[in-house]
């Protein structure tokens, strides 16, 4: 297949000798019946922080080849997978829903308490990625993915086997911080083994787990706390975790071009000590903000997630007095309509994604990674807006009877997976070279604001009314329409002007250590004479 066309061209120096530490250097899939795959390490570009090397460029091109060291039957495998592993997290976030009464009365407790747990639960989803991110570029995506499928195993056992309110809680936040690393190394997967050109098909069938599973979570639970204790839920989840535990073992290669841990081999104990905090510092992620597309576009995933939560959260005490239903089972049916949209959007999102990259290449002649957004802004800006003030405002002047609303969170279903494709490739598509930093950075910014919506939609829904808060909802996604429009505009701009303000700071700094040195060795030249 023909190179790829970036937007800077490779240097073919640079390009040769790459090419030959690929022939030198190999990885191997995990043991099978057959002869392991080869996945061949590819020299990554670390910035001075790690070792001393600096790129000036955000944007540094991959070679071609790379994205052929699987068979694409091997990839179906691993994207099969990875699907399934992030559909964990973001199921255990919302199978509760439809049982949180029953949890309130186990522990003497109310449901606004207990949905504060689930705003928690958010909150360390959030937090999560700026651990494991760094983590999986250092170590690689296979053993990341590995303990934290076993530790998420063993929290989701203990939620079920919780004694009392605080015993709850903490599981709880702990499953949320093992669970979130399922989506940060998968996207960072799909980067890994993908071309930018193919890669949001891919990212549509992979975040597909991550949408269908909070919608129908709610109706699972509701089946569940309908016929069983609310407990089962989470021996449910201990034993989807052990499937993907099993599944990652033998199914999921090391897929990481180049692991930084590799660049500390020979260091003195304490300068590896001392470059392996810089690799693995969380404030590796949040520093990515300097650049403001990426600000733009964390905010569009940010008000897609809110959204999400703030419509699926208050179902259960919004539509079953609006509707007369009396029993946690009928409630769960009503998220099955965003979860049927979420399907039909899986078949067509990612490949329309990819379809708006593809033509603008054509159309300018080079790819630039902003190009790839325009296919999420009229979902994102016009679409899910509208589906939201009908939504809302039906509800709450009780018109459109039950018909409205199940359409109109369906629609929403299939509007959202044609924007998180984009807005998720696109963090890998313009940092490859941190691709895992970049996505965890966007899902720290979108699960803080998920955990913002799940602790308020309640008592802003009680105060202002269902209507007033889906058009507040409405407003957050037209301004970050709004936003990812000027990324599209202006966003190779932006972070070409911050490559240089880092190429200026960084002559300085070499100056700076150069005339030290030229100090320091005239000082040790009159202390010889």
């Amino acid at each position: 297949m023909s190179q790829s066309r970036h937007e800077e061209p490779v240097v073919e120096s640079e390009k040769k000798t790459e090419i030959d530490q690929q022939d030198a250097e190999t990885i191997h899939s995990v043991n099978t019946d057959r002869d392991p795959t080869d996945l061949t390490h590819i020299r990554s570009h670390v910035s001075t922080h790690d070792v001393p090397i600096e790129h000036y460029s955000s944007y540094i091109p991959v070679p071609d080849e790379v994205y052929d060291r699987l068979p694409p039957s091997r990839k179906v495998v691993i994207v099969t997978l990875l699907s399934f592993c992030s559909f964990l997290a973001p199921i255990s976030s919302t199978t509760i829903l439809a049982a949180v009464p029953e949890v309130a009365a186990t522990y003497s407790s109310t449901g606004t308490i207990i949905n504060l747990s689930n705003a928690l639960y958010m909150l360390f989803m959030g937090v999560s990625p700026c651990v494991y991110g760094p983590l999986s570029q250092v170590y690689g995506r296979r053993i990341t993915c590995l303990i934290t499928a076993i530790l998420f195993m063993g929290c989701s056992l203990g939620t079920a086997l919780s004694p009392n309110l605080v015993s709850y809680f903490i599981f709880r936040i702990l499953t949320a911080f093992e669970g979130t690393a399922f989506l940060t190394i998968g996207a960072s997967c799909i980067g890994d083994i993908y071309r930018p050109s193919e890669r949001a098909t891919a990212m549509g069938w992979f975040l597909s787990g991550t949408l269908i599973g909070p919608a129908f979570g709610p109706f699972i639970g509701g089946i569940i706390v309908t016929f069983k204790s609310w407990r089962v839920i989470f021996y449910l989840q201990t034993a989807l975790a052990g499937v993907a535990t099993i599944g990652a073992y033998f199914l999921l290669p090391e897929t990481a071009h180049h692991m930084k841990i590799d660049d500390l081999v020979g260091l003195p104990l304490r300068a590896k000590a001392r470059v392996l905090w810089g690799m693995l510092n969380p404030w590796r992620v949040i520093r990515l903000y300097k650049y403001p597309n990426l600000i733009m576009v964390a905010l569009a995933s940010s008000s897609l997630v809110w959204n999400m939560y703030s419509l699926l959260t208050p179902i259960r005490y919004i539509l079953n007095p609006r509707f007369n239903l009396t029993t946690p089972i009928q409630s769960g049916l009503f998220y099955l309509a965003p979860g049927c949209g979420y399907i039909l959007g899986t078949f067509g999102g990612g490949k329309y994604a990819d379809y708006i990259t593809i033509k603008w290449t054509k159309k300018r002649g080079v790819r630039v990674s902003e190009d790839r957004l325009r296919s999420a802004l009229p979902f994102m800006g016009i679409a899910m807006p509208i589906c939201m003030l009908l939504y809302g405002w039906s509800v709450e002047k009780r018109f459109g009877g039950i018909a409205l609303p199940v359409i109109m969170m369906f629609v929403q279903g299939v509007a959202q997976l044609f924007c998180f494709p984009s807005l998720n490739t696109y963090c890998l598509d313009v940092m490859q070279q941190n691709g895992a930093e970049v996505i965890a950075g966007n899902y720290m910014i979108r699960y803080l604001f998920a955990a913002l919506g799940s602790a308020t939609v309640l008592p802003a829904v009680e105060k202002i009314g269902v209507g007033w808060f889906s058009t507040i909802s409405a407003l957050f996604l037209v301004v970050s329409s709004l936003a990812t429009w000027a990324a599209v505009l202006w966003g190779r701009g932006w972070r070409e002007k911050i490559d240089q303000k880092r190429r200026a700071n960084r002559g300085k700094m070499a100056e700076m250590e150069h005339e030290l040195k030229v100090v320091m060795d005239n000082g040790k030249e009159k202390e010889m004479v």
